[in-house]
């Protein structure tokens, strides 16, 4: 887990009413990210279960994310954050997400694109932000964007509602996107100064394209969509 995928985790439930229970599928703390990659704490209060293909550090329940047990409507919110690109039958575990959702849960995903493989234990998929939109186009109200260069950004998140949505959802969603900026804003301020010019010395040998990736880092967008229309996320 990423320290902003992480982040963006936190000011989604600082934003949202997440109903509960909580599931997270892809719960296992890897080899060191224990108790870092722990999101229980940013749900006080709900019933949170920690699923994982394996068991280990974080698993409350062996699951797989593409064929859950659980019954139909059984969950109030479900997280997958740095998930789906390990899950092979992709497609199928977004429609079982949909499916143990209760109307009016919360699915919250984040998903790194131009990101290194990695394998835990293997690495299988990267999603586009376009893609990630259209597999979120059956909820009734989504939040989908992207972290980075916007021709090949490093991470792509999103969040939808199983119908009914909050009726405030676009408003809300306008602040979030706001405080995750802000967010990038003060990372990108804590980098020592040390960091920053030797980053700065290595752009002069890189080309063009590629200082344009890195000034890009800490930028994101995000599009919402809701009953109410289509918002750019300003």
């Amino acid at each position: 887990m990423r320290d902003h995928n992480k982040a963006f985790c936190r000011l989604v439930s600082e934003t949202f009413d997440c109903p509960g229970p909580v599931y997270e599928f892809g719960s296992f703390q890897v080899e060191g990210q224990e108790d870092y990659a722990d999101l229980r704490s940013l749900f006080p209060g709900k019933d949170y279960v920690g699923c994982d293909m394996r068991p280990g550090l974080g698993v409350d329940r062996v699951e797989d994310v593409s064929a859950i047990s659980l019954p139909d409507q059984s969950a109030g919110t479900v997280l997958c954050i740095e998930t789906f690109e390990h899950v092979f039958e992709v497609r199928r575990a977004f429609d079982e997400v949909f499916r143990i959702l209760k109307p009016g849960g919360l699915f919250l995903i984040t998903s790194p694109l131009n990101f290194r493989i990695h394998g835990y234990p293997d690495d299988y998929w990267r999603m586009t932000p376009n893609c990630l939109r259209r597999m979120l186009g059956n909820y009734d109200a989504r939040m989908t964007g992207y972290q980075g260069y916007h021709a090949f950004p490093h991470s792509v998140m999103g969040l939808g509602f199983k119908a009914p949505a909050p009726g405030d959802f676009t408003a809300k969603a306008n602040q979030l996107a706001a405080r995750y900026r802000a967010f990038l804003r003060g990372a990108q301020d804590e980098l020592s100064l040390g960091t920053k010019l030797r980053r700065g010395l290595a752009q002069v040998y890189r080309s063009k394209g590629e200082r344009r990736q890195i000034a890009a880092y800490y930028s994101a967008d995000f599009t919402i969509d809701s009953d109410a229309g289509l918002a750019q996320a300003g």
